[in-house]
């Protein structure tokens, strides 16, 4: 029987090989299509095809123009809206592109023949720090050095403050690590176990059709074991949509803060 390896599932390979080039100062450029590159393009197409199909202008919509508008709502009013406010408006649109590339390619990689994009560290540390870059960048332009403030606490004594300010310093340079980890964790997780569920169905199946007796045990554990891969598979689902969610209702958190810290929030 084949050794079980549950990470075989996440290893890139290449699909298209394009010959590498140097670049002075740089290094070795490999520009080859590997399944990671091209289920992030998929993933770039299906949206992009997806609301220009939605883009009908109509006065009673249709079933997917409904579901866009549902989606582009939800974004607007609980995200954008609903944690920054107002002044979240200008930055909707990365929101939106957020929540759906991170759902897009989180739900193709649960389909059959698929790969999973955000299992890969570095995919998903990109984001975190993209995202990161922009709040730094937002707090600054907003806010100019009185963007310090957002790690002194006020009211309380100097000294104490200030060994304060140092651990909300080091809380708040630590977020991109949490950031591309939560979401890197979770969906490398759901798929190793669904994967070793699987090779129990396929394992204990072949048991018990190998013989009689305490043998046909095996199909018994097979059935249970297949019905756990259905459950767990269910349960992945709906995973990928909330570490969507819940990326894109931090990134919110945290640009609320920069814009809003005159406010106190």
């Amino acid at each position: 029987m084949a050794a079980i390896e549950p990470m075989e599932q996440f290893m890139i390979q290449k699909i298209v090989n394009i010959p590498s080039f140097t670049i002075p100062g740089v290094g070795v450029v490999d520009m080859s299509i590997t399944n990671s590159v091209f289920f992030m393009l998929l993933t770039a197409g299906l949206i992009t095809a997806f609301f220009l199909a939605c883009a009908k202008r109509q006065l009673v919509p249709d079933r997917m123009q409904a579901m866009a508008e549902m989606i582009y709502g939800m974004v607007d009013n609980t995200l954008t809206g609903g944690i920054i406010g107002d002044r979240g408006r200008p930055y909707l649109p990365f929101v939106f592109s957020l929540f759906m590339m991170i759902a897009m390619m989180n739900i193709l990689g649960l389909m059959p023949g698929g790969f999973t994009v955000t299992s890969q560290l570095a995919v998903t540390a990109t984001l975190a720090v993209m995202t990161f870059a922009l709040v730094l960048v937002v707090g600054f332009a907003k806010n100019g050095l009185g963007f310090f403030k957002l790690f002194w606490p006020s009211g309380m004594h100097p000294a104490m403050s200030a060994f304060l300010m140092v651990i909300e310093m080091i809380s708040f340079l630590i977020r991109p690590f949490t950031l591309a980890l939560r979401l890197f964790g979770n969906m490398l997780g759901g798929h190793v176990v669904v994967y070793i569920f699987g090779s129990f169905v396929v394992g204990l199946g072949l048991f018990g059709l190998s013989g009689f007796g305490l043998n046909t045990l095996g199909l018994l554990g097979s059935g249970l074991s297949f019905a756990m891969v259905l459950a767990l598979t269910a349960l992945d689902f709906i995973i990928a949509l909330i570490q969507a969610f819940v990326f894109s209702a931090l990134t919110c958190v945290y640009l609320n803060e920069v814009l809003n810290l005159d406010h106190g929030h």
